[in-house]
Formats: C-alpha cells, structure tokens, sequence
C-alpha cells in the first residue's frame, strides 16, 4: 500500500473530494484506486479563520510500484509502514507460577491484557473497587462530600484516567508502534473508531467505564485474574529477589515477577518500597492551580469565524512562559468543554484535576496552570516530595473550609493580590464547591510570582486569558508522580530482581497512552524473563 501525507483540504470536504485530491496527487485514474483508508486527520489552525483539514491517507493501487519509482524524491508519497502488533512470545504450557499485576489503571490493565493474551495467565490486584462501583464513589463525593480513600479519582479499576479528559495522545518515541496497539484495543472494548486517525483522540470518562469493563472481560476470558479491593500490604523480597505479596487481609501469594503500575499517588507503597531498600530517587514534578474560561473565549480565539464547526470541536490550548525568577510556568491537562473535579486520594487533603466528556459541550475551558519544581526545592529525602505535595493539600483543605471545598480566586483579584468575595461571569465547576478567598498563602513565593507573572504573557497570545472574572482553583499537585522508582534495560529494579517498575506512579509515563505503552512494554519483559526462568 502507498501512504500519502499533507493532503490538504478545508473543513467541509466530503469522501469525493478526499478520492479526488488522491487521483490528482497521483495523477491515477478512479479505476486504479482500489481502497483508500483515513490514517490521520488533524487541522492546521495557523491561519484564524482559514483552517483546513490535514490527511494521512493509505491507498491501494495496482500501480503502487510505478508510482513509488515516479515519487521517489518527493517526501508525501511512500510505502505505508507496517503498524501491526507483534507478540514478543507465547507462554508455554505448565508454568510453575503466574505474574502479578499491582494495580489496574491504564498501565496495569494493558500490562495484564497483553500478558493474558500471551498465555501467563496474570493475577491484577487493585485496592479499589470494580469501575462502576469507584463511580458511584467518585461521584459521590463529588455531589455529597463523603469520601472514600480507597475509592476515588485515583484509587479503583481504570486508575487517574478514568476521571480525567481521557486523551490518548502523547509525545513519547514509540518505535514499535505500541501506541497503535492500545488505542486498536480500546476500539475493540468499545471505543469510537475515529481515535485511531483524529489528530488528539479522546474518549471521556463515560464512555472509558464501558470500556475498562470490556477490557477487564477480555483479560478473564483469557486465564488471567482481577482481585478488587485487594490492597498489597507488603511486596516480600529475599536477598533483592521477589519472593510474592502480602495483601492486608493477610494472604500471602508467591512470584517472583510482580509489574508495579500503582499510579502516581499510591503514597503508602512508595514509602513500603523505600522501607524495604528498593531503590527509588526523588524527580520533578509541578503544582499550581486549575483555572477556567468561557469555552467560547477559547473557541473565537483559537478558531476565529469558523469556532463552532464539527469537524473542529471545542478548541484547546498550549501554553508555557519562562519567568524572571528561573522558573516555567505551562498549561497541563487542558480540558476543552470540561470540568475541574476533586482529585484528593487522602482524607483532609484537597487536591484539583481536570475531566470532559466525550462531547466537550460544558460552557467552561479549564486546564492546570503549574510551575515547575525540581528535588532542589525539597531536598530532604527521595520521597520529600510527597510530604511537599501533602503539606500543600492540607493547606488548600483549611483554606476551602475544611470540608473538600476548594480555595479559589478571580484571576483578576489573584493579578491585584486581593482576596475574591464575589464570584464574576465564570462560575466554577468544581465540586463540592469553591470558597473564594486569597490563594498567595496556598504556594510557595516562587509559585504565586511566577504565576503572576504568567498569566499577562499567557494574555498576549489567548487574548482574555486574564479577564478579571476568570477562576483559578487550587490545587493541582499530581501532575505527574513525585518519584522515579529506577529501573535497567531489563525494566527490572535496578537493586530488586523480578520487581517492574511501570508507568506514571513509578516515574516512566504521564497519561493514559504513554502509561498503556509502559504496561505493554513491561509485560513483554516479564514474559521474556518467565520463560528464561523456566529454562533455568
């Protein structure tokens, strides 16, 4: 097949208009295209008001090597690539034990998914509960304030991903295509088709809980196992070896090969790890504030006259500033249509992320606005940066009112440095509530400067980025993990053999697709290391 690149055409382009543009790039007959398929579809936006559709597409002709011979030099026109899944083995029969799975967010799920697919038969243990228990939990807490703190935003089959906008893109180098792999099987649980060509796929958190259950019945169809509310009390290691886990009831269950994939707020397992020797060191990470606009402010912004067509969508934004005292400021998680939501995975603690649906229909854009930090600011221990983070959300708890509302601030009175009283045009989406107040007290100096210092340079390019009544809600400290629990070229420990460092809480992804693809690669590995173990 031929894979042609940078077909151009605007926005209401129809099937026959992408059929023609393919004959005359090829300059081919219509009966010398067989098939064609849309392999990408993103929009160039640089021109407001003049946005046109960008195509990837792959073609079939019988005049494929003619026209490879004719487009040799021209960079558009080329063999289409091979994006197919290759399993790296097949698990033989009469293993002595099966491989554990902590946790069932993304990347553990991914991790059990393509173990079991492979035939190691995986046992996934999560301290949760079953999704659509976790989201009578989650939204529970969401309209009631009662909380949970082993079934939550974070806690629970489907991870931190769950609850958040769902995006399925990522900047990470995937050589071998394993990004193409999670999104062809999230299609398969139910997903929309059009995630494996749109520029910036998402799916949103109701249609994700369908799509984890049809995940989790494909893992048990073949062999493997999922325990629910089954928190691993202890990871037992002799002399640096895995020897199994210990759950807090008590039970004891033997391997020698455990996947770590406990996300990015699994405090207490990291200080268990740190207990017991295992090698983690201290990585950066960022905090600040969500903050919301009128979606439509985005919209005519980004999209000029044509905000509001189909094919574009709720518009999104990208944004970062170096500031005079040293450090970035950047926009993280942006959630077109969405809404800011209660993210805490501790009691007395107040912590902010952001979520869309599937449509991004609601009237506010929000999105963090963090700074970024370094073990230099909490240099104490490797895991200082999880008491930085809690000491943070136990302030924005006392400054919410000490009932998991969150402090927030009009942008405005925030620029003025004065407390807000009033809520403006922008009502917030956060529940339980926003307590407006003066968010100065809820960040280091250093923060609160740099932030103030952002928000006008953010103005320049997103005019009404800094309208007085936009909301910034506090706080947004989970942006990526605090730690990096390090591992070698084998993704083992590099002090504990047969431990599997994976995804965003062990410091190697930062979303739902890099953390899919660390779960893939990481099961690949311990499936090499079960049969190599075998043979011993």
């Amino acid at each position: 097949m031929l894979r042609l690149t940078e077909i151009k055409l605007p926005l209401d382009a129809t099937e026959e208009d992408i059929k023609s543009a393919i004959l005359k790039k090829l300059g081919i007959a219509p009966e010398d295209l067989i098939s064609y398929s849309v392999f990408k579809r993103s929009y160039d936006a640089r021109k407001r008001g003049a946005i046109s559709l960008v195509y990837i597409i792959d073609l079939e002709t019988p005049k494929e090597k003619r026209l490879l011979q004719r487009f040799q030099k021209d960079p558009h026109v080329v063999p289409t690539p091979d994006t197919s899944y290759r399993y790296v083995t097949q698990a033989p029969s009469g293993l002595p034990e099966r491989p554990i799975v902590i946790g069932c967010g993304p990347c553990g799920m991914f991790a059990g998914l393509i173990l079991a697919q492979m035939g190691f038969r995986p046992l996934i243990l999560e301290r949760g509960k079953a999704v659509r228990d976790r989201s009578v939990d989650t939204f529970g807490f969401w309209s009631k304030g009662k909380f949970n703190p082993e079934s939550n935003a974070q806690f629970g089959e489907g991870g931190a991903g769950t609850f958040s906008d769902g995006k399925l893109y990522s900047r990470i180098k995937d050589a071998n295509r394993h990004g193409r792999k999670v999104l062809t099987e999230l299609v398969n649980a139910g997903a929309a088709p059009e995630i494996l060509y749109i520029n910036k796929p998402h799916i949103g958190t109701y249609r994700l809980v369908k799509i984890v259950e049809n995940i989790r019945n494909t893992i048990q169809s073949l062999g493997g196992e999922i325990r629910f509310e089954s928190r691993v009390e202890q990871i037992e290691i002799e002399n640096r070896q895995v020897k199994g886990v210990t759950l807090a009831d008590g039970e004891f269950i033997p391997t020698q090969h455990v996947i770590l994939a406990v996300g990015h707020s699994a405090r207490d397992t990291f200080e268990m790890l740190h207990q017991q020797g295992v090698y983690i060191e201290p990585k950066p990470f960022s905090i600040g504030f969500r903050v919301e606009h009128p979606q439509s402010l985005i919209d005519e912004c980004r999209l000029g006259s044509q905000a509001g067509h189909p094919m574009l969508g709720a518009a999104d934004y990208s944004l970062v500033h170096h500031c005079s005292n040293g450090r970035s400021v950047y926009s993280f998680c942006m959630c077109p249509g969405g809404q800011v939501v209660a993210a805490t995975s501790e009691i007395g603690r107040v912590v902010t992320n952001g979520m869309s649906q599937y449509e991004r229909s609601g009237k506010n854009a929000n999105s963090g606005i963090v700074v970024g930090i370094t073990p230099e600011d909490y240099p104490e221990s490797p895991l200082a940066g999880i008491d930085f983070q809690r000491r943070l959300e136990e302030q924005a708890f006392e400054l919410g009112g000490s009932n998991y509302k969150a402090p927030g601030q009009l942008i405005g009175d925030f620029l003025a440095g004065v407390p807000s009283t009033v809520l403006g045009s922008v009502k917030p989406s956060y529940r339980p509530g926003v307590h407006l107040c003066d968010l100065s007290s809820s960040l280091p100096d250093y923060a609160i400067a740099a932030i103030r210092e952002a928000i006008p340079a953010f103005d320049k390019q997103i005019p009404g980025f800094a309208m007085h009544d936009a909301i910034l809600t506090g706080v947004e400290t989970r942006t990526s993990s605090p730690i990096r629990i390090a591992r070698g070229d084998d993704f083992q420990s590099l002090n504990t053999k047969g431990l599997y460092p994976a995804g965003e809480g062990a410091g190697y992804a930062g979303g739902i697709l890099s953390a899919g693809v660390d779960g893939i690669k990481v099961a690949e590995a311990v499936a090499l290391s079960m049969l190599v173990s075998r043979e011993v």
